[in-house]
């Protein structure tokens, strides 16, 4: 039930579920685009597992596919930027009818995987090695391909293992939800909203890529924000690609989206929503995103066959 009042100026709904806190003693709360806090919300069957990583052990959470046949296909889900796995699991209901297993990762300095030595996020240049070794795991495990369904950061690290990654070639296609393709445009972005003028913004870049400077950021090592472009690396993307964006996404611009999709319209497919705010385009119309999703997998005839069929290339 919602309830608008303007000439109160205020809007009701009713309180469905409470994941944390005590609703009677709150004083002040956060909006999430969280839809589920935890996966036992989504009413299917899961797993808690462990994937070694480089700093020591990172959960994930394993959704097998339905027991009918065993996947040959997996999904790895990954969070964003001060996310949690949780972020993903509104992906979850759709890959399962893919037939997928899906795998929900952590990685390093998200608060559930291990932290890095300088315990600061870097932006993909490095936690892509987490997705590394997920991907690992589910190769072990007997997934034959991959699709990585990435989440605003979850996205740049998606791209980065599609590219870097030794199991590569297992890798047939990614679905990334209002992606970071350009750390610069989308810091500018911030910066803007956030009223920097723009030679404290230069002067930023300046220092995230400054070795001699790492004791202002605290990094171990400088980041390399040209190796994180992928709208001027475009030509170097080889694997299909399905975004979906909000026209009016306030932190990760809409319209690097749209140039990836124009730049390399043999690989990049776009969806747009008039969702407002980031990484709430399953939220304004989860339908149309699922949907979106369907359409796409199964235009690159992947999903798995069942026992004693054929397995479309």
């Amino acid at each position: 039930m919602v309830e608008l009042s303007p000439d109160r100026g205020s809007l009701t709904r009713v309180v469905e579920r409470v994941d944390s806190g005590n609703l009677a003693q709150a004083a002040a709360g956060i909006w999430s685009g969280y839809v589920y806090s935890e996966p036992e919300q989504l009413g299917l069957p899961y797993r808690n597992v462990e994937i070694t990583v480089d700093y020591g052990v990172a959960p994930a959470w394993r959704f097998d596919s339905t027991p009918s046949h065993r996947a040959r296909t997996w999904a790895i889900h990954i969070h964003g930027m001060g996310g949690r796995r949780a972020g993903c699991l509104r992906g979850i209901p759709v890959a399962r009818r893919l037939g997928l297993t899906s795998l929900v990762v952590s990685f390093r300095n998200d608060g559930d995987a291990p932290p890095s030595s300088d315990k600061r996020y870097r932006l993909g240049e490095t936690e892509w090695c987490d997705v590394e070794a997920a991907i690992n795991y589910a190769v072990a495990e007997g997934a034959e391909r991959i699709v990585i369904f990435g989440w605003s950061l979850g996205a740049a690290l998606a791209l980065q293992a599609a590219a870097l990654s030794a199991y590569a070639p297992r890798i047939v296609g990614m679905v990334l939800d209002a992606p970071v393709f350009d750390w610069r445009s989308t810091l500018r972005a911030n910066a803007k909203a956030a009223g920097l003028p723009r030679p404290l913004v230069q002067l930023g870049f300046a220092i995230l890529q400054s070795k001699a400077l790492r004791w202002v950021t605290g990094l171990a090592e400088p980041i390399h924000l040209d190796a994180l472009d992928w709208l001027a690396r475009a030509g170097e993307l080889r694997k299909p690609i399905l975004i979906l964006h909000g026209r009016k996404d306030d932190t990760t611009p809409f319209e690097a989206s749209k140039r990836a999709a124009t730049v390399r319209p043999d690989l990049v497919s776009m969806v747009e929503f008039e969702s407002v705010g980031h990484s709430l385009e399953w939220n304004f119309d989860p339908e149309k995103w699922e949907h979106s999703v369907e359409d796409w997998f199964h235009g690159l005839a992947l999903a798995d066959a069942s026992p004693g069929q054929a397995v479309a290339s």
